[in-house]
Protein backbone atom coordinates (compact mmCIF):
# COMPACT_ATOMS: atom_id res chain seq x y z
CA UNK A 1 0.00 0.00 0.00
CA UNK A 2 1.36 3.50 -1.05
CA UNK A 3 1.43 6.37 1.45
CA UNK A 4 -1.18 9.07 0.50
CA UNK A 5 0.48 12.62 -0.70
CA UNK A 6 0.45 14.83 2.26
CA UNK A 7 -1.46 18.22 1.80
CA UNK A 8 0.91 20.78 3.08
CA UNK A 9 -1.68 23.60 3.36
CA UNK A 10 -4.14 21.02 5.26
CA UNK A 11 -1.40 20.40 7.74
CA UNK A 12 -0.49 23.86 8.10
CA UNK A 13 -4.37 24.67 9.09
CA UNK A 14 -4.19 22.36 11.61
CA UNK A 15 -1.18 22.97 13.02
CA UNK A 16 -2.52 26.38 12.99
CA UNK A 17 -5.74 25.18 14.56
CA UNK A 18 -4.01 23.67 17.69
CA UNK A 19 -1.65 26.48 18.12
CA UNK A 20 -4.77 28.66 18.63
CA UNK A 21 -5.63 26.31 21.17
CA UNK A 22 -2.55 25.94 23.00
CA UNK A 23 -1.94 29.14 23.66
CA UNK A 24 -2.80 29.58 27.28
CA UNK A 25 -0.77 26.48 27.95
CA UNK A 26 2.23 28.21 26.23
CA UNK A 27 1.55 31.36 28.05
CA UNK A 28 1.38 29.38 30.83
CA UNK A 29 4.89 27.84 30.59
CA UNK A 30 6.40 31.29 29.52
CA UNK A 31 5.19 32.45 32.96
CA UNK A 32 6.98 29.31 34.86
CA UNK A 33 10.25 29.98 32.78
CA UNK A 34 9.95 33.62 33.41
CA UNK A 35 9.82 32.68 37.16
CA UNK A 36 12.99 30.58 37.01
CA UNK A 37 15.20 32.89 34.73
CA UNK A 38 15.74 36.26 33.63
CA UNK A 39 14.46 35.62 29.71
CA UNK A 40 12.63 38.88 28.48
CA UNK A 41 12.85 41.42 25.66
CA UNK A 42 15.60 43.59 26.82
CA UNK A 43 14.32 47.05 27.73
CA UNK A 44 16.88 48.83 29.40
CA UNK A 45 20.63 48.59 30.25
CA UNK A 46 20.17 46.65 33.75
CA UNK A 47 17.96 44.02 31.11
CA UNK A 48 20.83 44.31 28.95
CA UNK A 49 22.90 43.47 31.83
CA UNK A 50 20.64 40.57 33.02
CA UNK A 51 20.72 38.87 29.87
CA UNK A 52 24.40 38.92 29.17
CA UNK A 53 24.41 37.21 32.49
CA UNK A 54 22.25 34.39 31.41
CA UNK A 55 23.80 34.45 28.49
CA UNK A 56 27.40 33.32 30.14
CA UNK A 57 25.68 31.37 32.43
CA UNK A 58 24.09 28.63 29.76
CA UNK A 59 26.73 29.00 27.37
CA UNK A 60 29.12 27.93 29.95
CA UNK A 61 26.55 24.51 30.04
CA UNK A 62 26.70 23.33 26.23
CA UNK A 63 29.85 21.43 27.09
CA UNK A 64 30.73 21.71 23.22
CA UNK A 65 27.01 21.06 21.69
CA UNK A 66 26.09 22.92 19.19
CA UNK A 67 22.66 21.52 19.05
CA UNK A 68 20.05 21.01 20.86
CA UNK A 69 17.52 22.86 22.92
CA UNK A 70 20.19 24.83 25.40
CA UNK A 71 22.10 25.53 21.96
CA UNK A 72 18.66 27.47 20.67
CA UNK A 73 18.04 28.55 23.91
CA UNK A 74 21.89 30.40 23.99
CA UNK A 75 21.41 31.76 20.07
CA UNK A 76 17.80 32.96 20.97
CA UNK A 77 19.41 35.01 23.95
CA UNK A 78 22.41 36.00 21.99
CA UNK A 79 19.91 37.33 19.02
CA UNK A 80 17.77 39.20 22.06
CA UNK A 81 21.46 40.78 23.32
CA UNK A 82 22.91 41.73 19.50
CA UNK A 83 19.69 43.34 18.65
CA UNK A 84 19.89 45.75 22.22
CA UNK A 85 23.45 46.37 21.55
CA UNK A 86 22.74 47.32 17.37
CA UNK A 87 20.33 49.83 18.91
CA UNK A 88 21.90 51.18 22.02
CA UNK A 89 25.56 50.31 21.87
CA UNK A 90 26.78 52.34 18.56
CA UNK A 91 29.68 50.52 17.43
CA UNK A 92 32.76 50.91 18.93
CA UNK A 93 35.90 52.54 17.00
CA UNK A 94 38.53 50.62 16.66
CA UNK A 95 41.05 53.54 18.39
CA UNK A 96 42.74 54.09 21.40
CA UNK A 97 42.18 52.86 24.80
CA UNK A 98 41.32 55.93 26.17
CA UNK A 99 39.00 57.09 23.23
CA UNK A 100 36.96 53.69 23.54
CA UNK A 101 36.52 54.83 27.33
CA UNK A 102 35.60 58.13 26.95
CA UNK A 103 33.10 57.41 24.25
CA UNK A 104 31.28 54.13 26.40
CA UNK A 105 31.02 56.68 29.04
CA UNK A 106 29.53 59.27 26.48
CA UNK A 107 27.30 56.86 25.34
CA UNK A 108 25.96 55.39 28.81
CA UNK A 109 25.59 58.86 30.19
CA UNK A 110 28.24 57.77 32.80
CA UNK A 111 30.69 60.14 34.19
CA UNK A 112 34.11 59.02 35.79
CA UNK A 113 33.06 59.15 39.38
CA UNK A 114 30.50 56.78 37.83
CA UNK A 115 33.26 54.20 37.92
CA UNK A 116 34.98 54.58 40.83
CA UNK A 117 34.04 50.97 41.74
CA UNK A 118 37.13 50.36 38.78
CA UNK A 119 39.14 52.96 39.62
CA UNK A 120 39.51 56.32 41.44
CA UNK A 121 37.86 59.42 39.72
CA UNK A 122 42.00 60.65 39.36
CA UNK A 123 42.78 57.64 37.72
CA UNK A 124 40.10 58.03 35.32
CA UNK A 125 41.01 61.42 34.65
CA UNK A 126 44.37 60.46 33.77
CA UNK A 127 43.38 57.51 31.32
CA UNK A 128 41.17 59.70 29.62
CA UNK A 129 43.81 62.81 29.18
CA UNK A 130 46.31 59.96 28.32
CA UNK A 131 48.89 60.36 31.14
CA UNK A 132 48.28 57.10 32.13
CA UNK A 133 47.69 53.84 30.43
CA UNK A 134 44.88 51.21 31.67
CA UNK A 135 46.42 48.47 33.84
CA UNK A 136 45.09 45.21 32.81
CA UNK A 137 43.25 44.59 36.48
CA UNK A 138 40.94 47.96 35.31
CA UNK A 139 41.13 47.10 31.48
CA UNK A 140 39.63 43.59 33.06
CA UNK A 141 36.91 45.53 35.25
CA UNK A 142 36.09 47.78 32.24
CA UNK A 143 35.96 45.12 29.96
CA UNK A 144 32.89 43.23 32.43
CA UNK A 145 31.44 46.41 33.19
CA UNK A 146 30.59 47.42 29.38
CA UNK A 147 30.27 43.73 28.59
CA UNK A 148 32.89 43.97 25.83
CA UNK A 149 36.13 42.52 24.78
CA UNK A 150 39.07 43.33 27.30
CA UNK A 151 41.65 43.40 24.55
CA UNK A 152 39.58 47.20 23.71
CA UNK A 153 40.95 48.25 26.66
CA UNK A 154 44.70 47.45 26.46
Amino acid sequence: MGRRPVDKDATDNMNGDRLMQDIPDIVRTWEVLQQQTFLKPIRSELDHQKMTRLAKELAGRLNGDREGPLADLVGIVCDLIHGWEKTHHPGVPKDEPRVVLRRLLETHGLKQKDLSDIASPTVISDILAGRRAISKNVAKALAERFQMDVSLFL
